[in-house]
């Protein structure tokens, strides 16, 4: 019998954040109740409390102290002051999350009390809109029951795929930064279609349009991109 999820706590209200907040309650994985974010700035805490209906707070060690499950979606270079606030009040019952890209579990686990689970997340930005591809990996202390949690909690936001943590800078720069990319050839095809002699707004309408069409082509599993990009 999968273990029911408790009570989560997202430490940064940003568009990530927000993602999972409004992903796991749209999906019912968790009620709004259920949820909490630790947001500095007081407009988003007001925003998500109104939209979402989730528990808002200024405090992280507030948050981390409520719930079971702490997913830290703040940016790399805030993990360490982050860490440092909400060590004290979490125990080895407790399972961090942290989708800091490029730090790795090692480091979440040294700023921790020692045995706290952690998984480590790479989501990419479609998550946004539910259509993302998130890899997650286990730190030292995670066993299957984390893993099959953290699942859970990925997989309203998109693919969620587990890998092993020595692939996770490479699937940081495919999956992670790869949409960069898709929007760069968006642009590139759009100028294209410009310097050709379209309308702006038309020469974007089709470069849009083409990447959406191929990109549903890509899901047909009797093909490659191999092979579609030769026929």
């Amino acid at each position: 019998m999968k273990k029911r999820l408790r009570r989560l706590a997202l430490i940064g209200g940003g568009n990530m954040g927000e993602a999972f907040a409004r992903g796991l309650t749209a999906s019912g994985v968790l009620r709004p109740r259920q949820i909490i974010v630790a947001e500095p700035r007081s407009a988003r805490r007001r925003f998500l409390a109104k939209t979402v209906g989730v528990r808002v707070t200024p405090s992280a060690r507030e948050a981390a102290g409520w719930a079971s499950i702490i997913l830290l979606a703040v940016k790399p270079q805030q993990i360490g002051e982050v860490l440092r606030e909400i060590r004290a009040v979490i125990g080895n019952r407790k399972t961090v999350i942290s989708i800091a890209a490029g730090v790795p579990s090692r480091r979440i686990e040294a700023g921790l009390r020692p045995g706290v689970p952690v998984i480590r997340v790479m989501p990419n930005t479609p998550a946004l809109l539910r259509a993302g591809v998130l890899a997650y990996c286990a730190g030292r202390g995670a066993g299957r029951a984390h893993v099959a949690m953290a699942r859970r909690l990925l997989a309203p936001l998109g693919d969620a795929i587990h890998v092993p943590e020595r692939w996770m800078d490479a699937v940081t720069a495919l999956s992670g930064s790869g949409p960069a990319y898709v929007f760069h050839i968006a642009e590139a095809l759009t100028l294209a279609g410009r310097k050709a002699g379209l309308p702006g707004a038309l020469a974007e309408r089709l470069a849009i349009g083409t990447i959406i069409g191929a990109g549903r082509m890509l899901v047909d599993p009797g093909d490659t991109p191999s092979r579609l990009r030769e026929q």
